[in-house]
């Protein structure tokens, strides 16, 4: 697999249920994720967008790792082959995906060992 590093950190943010964090300038943002299920919604956005409030908890410093696609939906273990390398090397992650495309999502202080993980693994990282 194929992975490219996405620039600056990233906060994840957690919602009370019913709220929409949805704000203008995000769209513009090279990935952001609203994800959203009975009693709670998470917003993953870059540490640099102004969240709006209210929020209830957040949890910033994490870096992205986009994993190359668009993947068959009929492919196999891809997050499992990529989750299992990194939890092998003691790396815990937080996994988004879209409809095309998946995401890893690991604590900054993690990346260079991340990566090496990915690396040595067979897998082609870009930063």
């Amino acid at each position: 697999m194929v992975f490219t590093v996405l620039s600056g950190g990233y906060t994840l943010y957690r919602y009370p249920s019913g709220r929409n964090p949805a704000a203008a300038g995000l769209w513009d943002c090279e990935f952001a994720c609203w994800s959203v299920s009975p009693g709670e919604s998470t917003l993953v956005c870059p540490s640099v967008f102004a969240a709006p409030e209210p929020w209830e908890r957040s949890e910033p410093g994490w870096r992205v790792l986009k994993i190359h696609g668009p993947f068959d939906f009929g492919v196999v273990g891809i997050l499992a082959q990529a989750s299992g390398v990194l939890a092998r090397a003691g790396i815990p992650i937080f996994a988004l995906s879209t409809f095309d495309t998946d995401y890893l999502l690991v604590k900054q202080g993690l990346l260079n060992a991340a990566c090496a993980a990915l690396e040595e693994g067979g897998h082609e990282v870009r930063r």
